[in-house]
């Protein structure tokens, strides 16, 4: 700014205009007043000494574009002196000394990535400007990209939040020269790799959350050497392995493991610990007795894991405790009316366990506030359902623990209890023998007298504690209203034979890929559902078809076809299974591959509703992600996960609103069946041994030929017809041109209209999960990723084109 000659500046230079003005009223003539007015106009002029250096406030405004305009910094312009704004929970800007100290920005929790031309590497560069800048945190903006090494020039840097972005690839290591860093916060992000070793090299660290990340492998032992630290948070991701010891971090108060694979070996901890969280991994073997030593524990939750033994109820009287969860295991010992629970004992939950006796006075007293749980024991109550009181010590034997009494009596007489337990196992085992021949010679009898019948299974089977144990499912999918589809049940074989016409030839659809029968049948309430049939060789164990049933009927997911319900069928000289019935969801739009290949074969669902159209750019990134939401649930929404699939387009299909679901995922009742095979799965990646030392990238490279498919809109079946369409991809996306190349090859429905960026995303990641080399191949998260940003790049190409030569489909809601 300019006045009367001179430049006046802000910040810095106001010592310097203090003397150029005062020697410029002394030059000015006129009386004492007159000196006083000029005086008191350049120092209005002056910039407050809480202004920002120009740099800096450059800088700001720089961010604030390479961010894309957020509607949370459009207050941000030239003419504010942004460190006196008003603060608010989304933007804080704290300045020290003309120097910005703390920047806070928190965008909208549902925000999509940024852009494709956003670079975080240039954010970092700009941001890197700030030399004083002590605590960062940049949530929810739509940041994506690997975090750049350049965060380590922030050398002053004490607290770090980045979460909820879109961060991918490992954390870098030049982290570790943050010598002033305090608390690094990356949660909900796809980070991967282990776990970083160099962590330790960070003096001061007190806080370290990594939440929901893709984090793997096991937990390094250099974690023992953070003595500042106070809360370790590392929850759903999947962690594997033992936890080191971490006894010597005596300051740690929080805990949070939940949601991983660790185990089996309880971890070696502090007894500072506030709060403790286990759930949902593989801990077993009992409760260590130094729990009941954790003085100052508020709240532990140790559910859905393996723990056997004898339940502590000391854990009801710790001083602090507020929260207790120890559900899903399988703990035993005799509850008492009389036990005693601490006064601030606000919620407890002892579900599905092996506990007797009476339930607490403490925990069912009138309070208002508390909440307790107890079902699924063998409690002496009426008022949540419980189980007989054989029921868990016949559990309990099964896993090797003895009932609470009998623990006494082994103490106090261990050759008498030895002896007793002995004859009542062979007296069990001659009973049983007794009862198996005999049952045997009257089936043998009736047999010959009379035509034999089949025995049909009319009862369902519940979800038993081992199925808990064994499996684990993505929260989302426990809300199965969403789905539309019926609850889970058992058939009768007569219901399936009045649905299929006594199964004529007539609802015949075809054989799947493991020789099992398909039906097309009618269900008493008219909804149509496909039946598949598998015979099973004689003899073969029933109970693990029980088990594999109740897995099955888990499986439900939006991009999934769902299974109704199920029906066995027995021979009836031995009693084992003949025949696995499967009823599953009808899909009634044909298949992926009739939807975007005028070559296609017969779908093994005749298609109706949009059949002969084909789907636009648009619906097929739609369908491309459906799939590859199916594939992820299936790798990572149930332990242990589900891989070679044998994904194609004929077995993906369309319902009513163009929702992909994958119909032959690899359930565990096939699989069972078939002898000398790793899993089913496409023959057109590499050989047996191959797919199985790498399983999960079999599907990540079928599902790289269903891209082919859906860029090319040919069919695809042979690998030299794979390799040559790969290689016209790979020639059109190394160009520099316009894109024609790329145009030239796709499907001529929509060569006119698809955004080209788009277009060389969905190329490129097709490419990266058809290398040979299965290392090589992205992750199923990578794939997500990169299908979504196709999506919105393209969506934002149709809003800013003027015209469009689409065909007029519904667009899918998916």
């Amino acid at each position: 700014m300019e006045f009367g000659g001179l430049l006046i500046f802000g910040g810095e230079s106001r010592g310097y205009l203090v003397i150029v003005a005062t020697i410029a009223a002394k030059m000015i003539s006129g009386s004492c007043f007159s000196r006083l007015i000029v005086l008191f106009i350049i120092f209005i002029l002056i910039p407050n000494s809480s202004q920002l250096q120009s740099s800096q406030a450059w800088t700001l405004l720089r961010i604030r574009r390479l961010l894309n305009y957020p509607s949370v910094l459009s207050n941000w312009n030239s003419y504010t002196n942004i460190c006196e704004l008003e603060q608010n929970p989304s933007v804080t800007v704290v300045c020290y000394e003309e120097s910005i100290t703390q920047l806070h920005i928190i965008g909208n929790e549902s925000s999509s990535p940024l852009p494709a031309s956003f670079s975080i590497k240039s954010l970092f560069t700009t941001i890197a400007r700030l030399p004083n800048l002590k605590v960062l945190s940049l949530r929810s903006l739509g940041l994506w990209g690997h975090l750049p090494g350049k965060i380590s020039h922030l050398s002053a840097l004490e607290i770090v939040n980045m979460s909820s972005n879109f961060l991918y690839g490992v954390i870098p290591q030049q982290i570790s020269s943050l010598e002033n860093l305090q608390t690094l916060v990356l949660d909900h992000n796809m980070f991967s790799g282990q776990v970083p070793d160099w962590l330790s090299s960070l003096p001061l660290l007190t806080f370290l959350s990594l939440e929901n990340n893709n984090l793997t492998g096991r937990l390094p032992d250099s974690l023992s050497k953070l003595k500042t630290l106070r809360m370790l948070v590392l929850s759903s991701n999947r962690l594997s392995g033992n936890v080191p010891d971490l006894r010597p971090l005596t300051n740690l108060q929080e805990l949070r493991l939940e949601d991983n694979r660790l185990g089996p070996q309880f971890p070696s901890l502090g007894n500072r610990l506030v709060s403790l969280t286990l759930q949902k991994n593989r801990f077993t073997g009992s409760l260590p007795s130094e729990v009941a030593s954790y003085f100052l524990l508020q709240r532990l939750d140790i559910s859905l894991n393996r723990f056997v033994g004898p339940f502590l109820p000391s854990l009801l009287t710790l001083p602090y405790i507020q929260y207790l969860n120890i559900s899903g295991n399988r703990f035993t010992g005799m509850l008492y009316e009389n036990m005693s629970c601490s006064e601030g004992l606000e919620s407890a939950d002892l579900s599905a366990n092996l506990l007797t006796g009476n339930i607490p006075v403490c925990l069912i007293s009138n309070h208002d506030n508390k909440v307790v749980l107890y079902s699924d024991n063998c409690l002496v109550t009426k008022i949540q359902s419980q189980h007989p009181y054989a029921y868990c010590q016949n559990q309990a034997l099964a896993v090797g623990i003895l009932p609470h009494e009998q623990k006494k009596t082994l103490a106090s007489n261990p050759i008498y209890l030895t002896g007793l337990i002995g004859g009542i196992i062979l007296s069990v085992i001659v009973v049983c023998l007794v009862i198996f021949f005999a049952i045997r010679r009257v089936n043998a009898k009736r047999a010959n007298e009379r035509s034999p019948r089949r025995l049909i299974e009319h009862a369902s089977y519940g979800y038993s504690s081992k199925l808990l144990a064994d499996a684990r499912y993505i929260s989302v999918t426990k809300k199965l209203g969403a789905l539309g589809v019926p609850a889970y049940r058992s058939f009768s074989l007569e219901e399936l034979e009045a649905a299929t016409n006594n199964f004529a030839t007539s609802a015949f659809m075809g054989e799947g890929s493991h020789g099992h029968e398909l039906y097309k049948g009618s269900l008493k309430d008219g909804s149509l559902a496909v039946i598949r049939c598998l015979k099973l060789h004689r003899g073969q164990n029933s109970q693990n078809y029980n088990r594999h049933i109740e897995i099955i009927s888990k499986l439900r997911h939006r991009h999934l076809v769902c299974a109704l319900g199920h029906c066995f069928d027995y021979y009836t000289d031995d009693s084992s299974i003949s025949r696995v019935f499967l009823i599953f969801e009808y899909v009634p739009n044909g298949t992926l591959r009739s939807s975007i290949s005028a070559e296609s074969a017969t779908d093994t669902q005749s298609a109706e509703g949009v059949a002969g159209q084909k789907l636009n750019w648009t619906q097929r990134i739609a369908a491309a992600i459906g799939v590859a939401r199916g594939i992820q649930f299936l790798h990572a929404g149930v332990i242990p996960g589900l891989f070679a699939n044998n994904l194609k387009t004929t077995n993906i299909l369309l319902d009513q609103n163009l929702v992909t679901k994958i119909s032959s995922y690899n359930l565990p009742v096939f699989s069972e069946n078939v002898k000398n095979e790793v899993a089913p799965g496409s023959s057109l990646d590499g050989s047996k041994d191959e797919r199985t030392k790498h399983l999960d990238k079999v599907d990540i490279y079928d599902f790289g030929v269903i891209l082919l498919e859906i860029i090319s809109g040919r069919v695809i079946t042979f690998q030299h017809e794979i390799e040559m369409v790969e290689d016209e991809l790979r020639a059109s996306i190394t160009t520099e041109d316009d894109g024609a190349p790329r145009r030239s090859i796709v499907d001529p429905v929509f060569p006119r209209v698809t955004c080209d960026e788009s277009l060389k995303t969905v190329i490129d990641i097709c490419i990266r999960c058809l290398s040979m080399d299965p290392m090589e191949r992205p992750s199923i998260e990578d794939v997500l990723w990169n299908l979504q940003f196709a999506s919105q790049v393209h969506d934002g190409w149709k809003q800013s084109s003027t015209s469009s030569d689409e065909p007029p489909l519904n667009e899918p809601h998916m």
